[in-house]
């Protein structure tokens, strides 16, 4: 089976390289001359763990090609998957205009029945416009090609697509044919020997389904969030409340850690799409406008510790900060916390030195150049009067506390994802500040 995938981002590279790991002929289009030719030689333009090999091995194998050319690409292609970026325009709703011209561009080009997936998440009602825009094409061919759509979105999480795309625990298709089903369902069957399902339904269905699954996972870390703030009011425990919570399996122990707010490209942007789409069918979601609001908020829940620890007074101070991405396991760090808490040490005149273990190089990109960059996480601790805990990376789980304390000029912890242990950091002499813990505990110490 000869496949195209349209577009070589997170999700059409992962794409492309997972399908030819399985024997399939793959060609990844993209416009980017650049990003192509990097492709060919084995410069992959994402961190993804794992990504650089498969795509290594199937390139090698034959299995795996890329392309500048989609008219050339898909004319003997069977099925096609169009991954291309879909950004959320000023009013928060997805911006479908690439893919709209990649539809056109694929009605151009197809001389034989084709299937035509959209993989990007797009709201509901996009796949008629993509079989419009490629029927108009066709007419002005005054060409007679058969081809179906298809709507299968992608439920890959950053940090573990490549296992996530392999051996996935559900498959989402919208289908309109018999034909169409028969011919995905072979294409997906050597990912779902696992037992778990592959789940065909209509197009619009299969369209929200994704756009409904991330919402609910947003809904859970900002309920979280905002109990973990109320727990700091009462005195009580959050990790107490989310264990207790937690082993009701109606609500289980996934999405319910509390933090400083969620980021990414997807949870963000879907949550808003997602609210867009309804407005625009004269229906409110009241719950994930709230969702939305607790969210924006809680990314300015350590930046409001720090500045009351220190009194208001931050003009001088020097605060490092261990991690950029939005999660652990990627380079990703669109609407990422850490961005917010930055900027607003900036504006209130502290000094600030980062560090993160592989998004250094795109945080460059977006961070102003006041930002000293560490080559280590010690280098950024060096003079800091304090640190602040953003990113879980396994490398700054079990930080030298006693060699950090020679190093720092004031001594104390913001953690934003309440992974240390505030008793042993009391212990060697640090204050100590988290979300939602009644054991938070501050050391007094005078301020430097």
């Amino acid at each position: 089976m000869k496949i195209a995938v349209i577009g070589t981002g997170y999700v059409g590279l992962v794409t492309g390289a997972c399908l030819a790991e399985t024997g399939a002929d793959v060609i990844c289009v993209d416009v980017n001359e650049i990003k192509i030719e990097r492709l060919k030689k084995g410069i992959i333009p994402i961190y993804e763990p794992g990504l650089d090999e498969i795509v290594e091995r199937n390139y090698k194998g034959g299995r795996l090609q890329f392309s500048t050319s989609l008219r050339e690409s898909v004319r003997e292609c069977s099925v096609i998957f169009i991954a291309v970026g879909t950004p959320p325009g000023e009013d928060g709703s997805a911006d479908l205009r690439h893919v709209l011209q990649v539809a056109r561009e694929i009605g151009a080009s197809i001389t034989g029945y084709t299937i035509v997936v959209t993989k990007s998440t797009v709201p509901v009602g996009t796949s008629a416009k993509v079989k419009a825009a490629i029927q108009l094409e066709l007419e002005q061919r005054d060409a007679a090609v058969e081809f179906e759509v298809a709507s299968n979105p992608e439920f890959l999480k950053e940090g573990s697509a490549i296992d996530d795309f392999l051996r996935p625990d559900r498959i989402v298709i919208g289908t309109e044919s018999d034909r169409a089903r028969e011919i995905l369902q072979k294409l997906y069957h050597p990912f779902v020997l696992n037992g778990h399902p592959l789940l065909f339904m209509d197009i619009p269905s299969a369209e929200l389904t994704k756009y409904a699954a991330n919402s609910m996972l947003a809904t859970k870390i900002s309920f979280m969030n905002d109990i973990a703030n109320l727990c700091e009011l009462l005195g009580a425990d959050v990790d107490a409340v989310r264990k207790g919570i937690g082993s009701d399996p109606r609500i289980g122990t996934r999405f319910i850690y509390p933090g400083i707010g969620y980021g990414g490209s997807c949870f963000p942007k879907d949550v808003k799409a997602l609210i867009g789409t309804a407005r625009e069918n004269n229906y409110e979601l009241r719950i994930l406008q709230s969702v939305d609001a607790v969210n924006d908020d809680q990314k300015h829940v350590m930046f409001a510790k720090i500045r009351r620890h220190f009194g208001g007074e931050l003009a001088g101070k020097t605060i490092a900060v261990w991690g950029i991405a939005f999660k652990p396991n990627t380079d990703d760090i669109r609407e990422a916390p850490a961005l917010v808490l930055i900027e607003s040490l900036l504006a209130a005149g502290a000094n600030v030195q980062v560090y993160d273990p592989v998004a250094m190089t795109e945080a460059r990109y977006v961070l102003s150049e006041n930002v000293l960059f560490a080559s280590s996480a010690l280098d950024a601790v060096k003079g800091a009067h304090a640190l602040a805990l953003v990113t879980e990376w396994s490398e700054f789980r079990l930080p030298d506390w006693k060699k950090m304390h020679d190093l720092m000029l004031n001594h104390v912890v913001f953690d934003g994802r309440n992974i240390y242990n505030p008793a042993e950091l009391q212990e060697i002499g640090y204050a100590y500040h988290c979300i939602g813990r009644m054991s938070s505990v501050e050391k007094l110490e005078p301020e430097v």
